[in-house]
């Protein structure tokens, strides 16, 4: 109880349930007086519990919405609801996120201490521990750029709780913090195999997720965060901005285009069709593609209800058993995807399945989250919420994006290099048929504003939108110009005057798991048919659709401009101040050395 005692000073509080497994491991104490330090086997059991605490279903519901991609489904006054539109106070403030990211942080820091004391005689058994250490730090990396991202400068614990002077723990600089992860993940590539030689599965990260890793750090590391005054917590003092530092950020950018190198060099990862990447990952197979994944070997994935809060829609009595979405993809979101683009429909599932088992067109409202849906799985899973679905951390996509910007940032514009992975990620998108991907910018700005809204189209609910409009420094100006876009189509006006307002389509039978249909195909109208062409339509046995209705199977709103839901999107954006949230009244009460370190402007 004393090891958990200490963790609680820290504000850490473990009440989660992805952080069961860790309450269940031996504390360090019982570490230094057992032999799990002289048995490696034992010490890869450690490091697969480390791995329960680097993700959490917080991470994809409410951070994951409040973007240009994804609005909450769930009423106005729920605390989630409020988060994704970005309504904060101490109260509603999430914290599991950072009381996983932080346990994570622990169990780390055991075994980087212990392994490096442990006695070793035999090369192969030194190299699996090099390898777990390296894991280690990698875990460490990855974990606390999760709280950074959210929290901004926060305690950095590097050593485990025991071994510190007292149990309370003060802010740190996120710049001190972004640079110790930067270190951590060139001293885990240093220790770390490639994953064609190590044999391990996808849920563990290898020499080539750690790369991945170390650019996301870097490049989080040079962008733009909200930052104060640490010594006065002034509220004068909180701004948008970046270090101040400016070679360092050039450092930074170095580091990231070098880690992102080293990959495509390697040539281990590549590009697989678009479709491909998510029916492998909710059937739990492995592609080139997909780089680092959590769940399956490393921790209970069902705990997450993947699939379920952020799938599609499909009725409880339906051939899928029920999945209950709390998430939707933004309205206008769907319109942002040229034409022939094949993410399009992958991302954003534009049916439901109905109580009869019938594939069932959503409207413009009710448009849902396409990866991880249930009717791709070849079984229903264990229960309706348990669909043992993996979620990717990582992927090679991300990688080529990340790639392009660094170079873009150290060339004041796009270099050759740049332009060919811009171009890799938009050619999978169409097919390589290059007539359909435009002209790639040749400026810096213009090269910039592709790569921020490529990575709207190929990352869409994947969990990094929120943060990367952040360290961007635009999530404000996206954000505003998305809210006026809804309005554009609410009112049939503007760019979105001439989408269809009704969509006549055939309900086909959804009753077959790994479901082949992608999207529902539809003969679109501007305006509503007349008589004649509704018998047509009848007698052929299509539905017409009124896509700004409330005929719905899921999120039953009609898209008008003066409906509640539609008004109250991102009611509390509000610039230089909710891109961190404030930490909760839990953590702050837990933490001593956290008293009159809240976000100044809460």
């Amino acid at each position: 109880m004393k090891k958990i005692s200490i963790i609680l000073g820290l504000a850490i509080a473990l009440s989660s349930s992805s952080c069961k497994d860790f309450l269940e491991l031996p504390s360090e104490k019982d570490f230094d007086s057992s032999t799990i330090f002289e048995d490696p086997g034992k010490v890869e059991m450690a490091i697969l519990g480390a791995y329960t605490s680097t993700f959490n279903a917080e991470l994809f519901y409410q951070f994951g919405m409040g973007t240009d991609e994804c609005i909450s489904t769930e009423g106005e006054t729920n605390s989630k609801n409020q988060v994704s539109n970005y309504v904060y106070s101490p109260a509603i403030a999430p914290n599991s996120t950072y009381s996983a990211m932080y346990a994570g942080v622990e169990q780390a820091n055991v075994l980087i201490k212990n392994i490096p004391l442990m006695s070793v005689s035999d090369e192969a058994t030194k190299k699996k521990l090099d390898g777990i250490l390296g894991e280690a730090y990698a875990i460490r990396a990855s974990n606390m750029l999760n709280v950074v991202r959210y929290f901004g400068d926060a305690p950095y614990p590097t050593i485990p709780v025991v071994d510190m002077p007292n149990f309370s723990s003060s802010r740190v600089s996120r710049d001190t913090i972004i640079d110790g992860c930067v270190d951590d993940l060139q001293k885990a590539i240093s220790l770390l195999p490639w994953k064609g030689e190590s044999g391990l599965p996808v849920e563990r990260i290898s020499k080539n997720a750690a790369y991945g890793l170390l650019a996301r750090v870097a490049l989080y590391g040079a962008g733009y965060s909200l930052r104060w005054d640490l010594n006065s917590y002034a509220a004068s003092s909180v701004k948008l901005a970046k270090r101040t530092d400016a070679n360092r950020i050039q450092e930074l950018y170095t580091i990231a285009r070098d880690a992102c190198k080293a990959i495509v060099d390697r040539g281990e990862n590549t590009l697989v069709s678009y479709e491909s990447i998510f029916r492998d990952l909710v059937n739990g197979r492995y592609n080139n593609e997909s780089m680092y994944e959590y769940g399956q070997k490393t921790a209970d994935r069902n705990e997450l209800r993947l699939g379920y809060t952020n799938g599609i829609f499909a009725h409880t009595n339906s051939f899928y058993n029920k999945s209950q979405p709390a998430m939707a993809a933004f309205p206008t979101y769907y319109f942002e995807f040229a034409e022939g683009d094949t993410r399009r429909d992958v991302t954003i599932a534009n049916y439901s399945l109905s109580a009869d088992s019938l594939h069932q067109m959503n409207t413009y409202a009710s448009n849902s989250i396409g990866k991880f849906r249930v009717n791709w799985k070849g079984d229903v899973g264990v229960s309706a919420a348990q669909r043992d679905i993996n979620w990717i951390h990582l992927r090679y996509a991300d990688v080529l994006l990340m790639y392009a910007e660094a170079e873009n940032e150290l060339a004041n514009g796009p270099t050759p290099v740049a332009k060919e992975m811009y171009e890799k990620v938009r050619l999978r998108a169409f097919n390589q048929d290059r007539s359909k991907i435009g002209q790639t910018p040749s400026d810096y700005q213009s090269f910039l504003d592709a790569i921020i809204q490529e990575r709207k189209l190929e990352l869409g609910f994947e969990g990094w939108r929120r943060t990367d409009l952040i360290r961007w420094g635009v999530l404000t100006e996206k954000l505003t110009a998305a809210k006026m876009d809804l309005m554009d189509l609410a009112n049939h006006s503007g760019k979105y005057a001439s989408v269809p307002r009704f969509r006549a389509y055939l309900k086909t039978a959804a009753k077959v798991f790994n479901d082949p249909a992608v999207a529902l195909a539809f003969e679109g109208f501007v305006t509503e048919p007349d008589a004649a062409k509704k018998a047509d339509l009848a007698a052929k046995k299509y539905t017409l659709l009124d896509m700004y209705s409330a005929n719905s199977a899921f999120y039953a709103n009609a898209l008008t401009a003066n409906a509640t839901w539609v008004q109250n999107i991102f009611r509390g954006l509000e610039k230089n101040k909710v891109e961190l949230l404030p930490l909760s009244t839990a953590t702050m009460d837990a933490n001593p050395g956290l008293q009159g370190q809240q976000h100044p402007l809460y």
